[in-house]
């Protein structure tokens, strides 16, 4: 099958409908489908469920869906400095479930993995164990959390080849990989695509068999959520 596709607006094309939900990769601004978040937004699907570690800032990634009251809801574990997140949920317009962050991102590996649930002692004593089975082992007692899929997962990747062989750099392999399995559909943004066998075997991260498209991104900006600098006195 062929997997590479000339923009993110065809690659999108078909797999998008109100009420779907969606996985997106990244942390912060790190690791983001810049341009596949830009065709989401252009499309303008709605009622989305959205499964992400946060939701962007206000003006880049995924806050500009927010900004267009195109999410229903955020499964996340951070809220961050996104103004209009903050104004929504507290207006009662969209609706948050909170995972810690290693939790999430087990239940979407899990989601992948085919397990349906998982006992953890993240949360227990908290408002997140609220509502969940509890259980003791071993005179320990745990929670049962419980796997995450989507409709769709977006995926960025450094290095993709045609058989759809992802490579990740740095902290865009957080989320990403986990994100890539639990999806019925993977559409991964990358930065370079290049010849099959290019890839060195041992170094790919997530397996050709889980990604059904690819897009080559035309821009990646790779904006820094916050720039801190150090004053040095002069010479």
């Amino acid at each position: 099958m062929y997997k590479f596709r000339d923009d993110e607006h065809v690659a999108l094309k078909d797999l998008l409908f109100d009420g779907m939900t969606i996985m997106a990769g990244g942390f912060g601004l790190c690791g983001i489908q810049e341009n596949l978040i830009n065709a989401l937004f252009v499309s303008g699907v709605c009622d989305l469920t959205v499964i992400a570690n946060n939701c962007g800032v206000d003006d880049v990634g995924l806050g500009i869906l927010l900004r267009r009251r195109q999410i229903k809801k955020m499964i996340c574990s951070y809220v961050g400095e996104n103004k209009i997140f903050e104004q929504q949920y507290l207006n009662g317009e969209l609706e948050i479930e909170f995972s810690p962050q290693g939790t999430l991102a087990e239940r979407c590996r899990a989601g992948g993995a085919g397990i349906a649930a998982f006992y953890t002692k993240t949360g227990v004593g908290t408002v997140i164990a609220d509502g969940k089975e509890h259980k003791v082992f071993d005179g320990e007692t745990y929670i049962l959390e419980s796997a995450l899929k989507a409709d769709l997962s977006l995926v960025k990747a450094w290095k993709a080849d045609l058989e759809g062989n992802l490579v990740y750099r740095k902290t865009a392999r957080n989320f990403n990989p986990v994100m890539a399995t639990a999806g019925n559909v993977t559409v991964a943004e990358v930065e370079e695509v290049v010849s099959i066998g290019e890839l060195e075997p041992d170094g790919i991260h997530t397996p050709g068999i889980y990604i059904d498209r690819i897009i080559e991104g035309r821009s990646n900006h790779k904006p820094i959520e916050f720039i801190t600098t150090r004053n040095f006195p002069d010479p």
